[in-house]
């Protein structure tokens, strides 16, 4: 039998130093993420920063907005959109990228990895 894994969660920074509809992005154990907050609420998202066609770290410099009931980011390369739940990229699924784990504790933003 293995042992259970415990979840590695890591702080990126406060909650209010992401704007409202806007992205940062952070280095969380080697790997660059994207995180967003949605709305005037405490919503927060994560994923991968890099967009898969382009091969850069730019997916927190995007728009965020929604089509239909998804939230997105739009990417600022190729303008591909990715679901900030699911890291799904709508027009092209083979360039998805993970979604990760968000959470806030304390003001605090805190990301674990897919």
């Amino acid at each position: 039998m293995t042992p259970a894994t415990e979840t590695q969660w890591t702080a990126v920074c406060a909650a209010g130093d992401i704007l409202p509809d806007t992205g940062v992005c952070a280095l969380v154990d080697g790997v660059h993420v994207a995180i967003f907050r949605v709305g005037q609420q405490q919503d927060f998202y994560a994923i991968d920063n890099v967009d898969p066609k382009a091969g850069a770290s730019v997916l927190s410099r995007g728009l965020v907005g929604s089509i239909g009931e998804r939230i997105v980011v739009a990417s600022p390369l190729y303008k591909n959109h990715f679901d900030l739940r699911s890291g799904e990229c709508i027009e092209a699924p083979e360039h998805s990228v993970r979604a990760h784990e968000v959470r806030l504790q304390e003001g605090r933003v805190l990301v674990a990895l897919a």
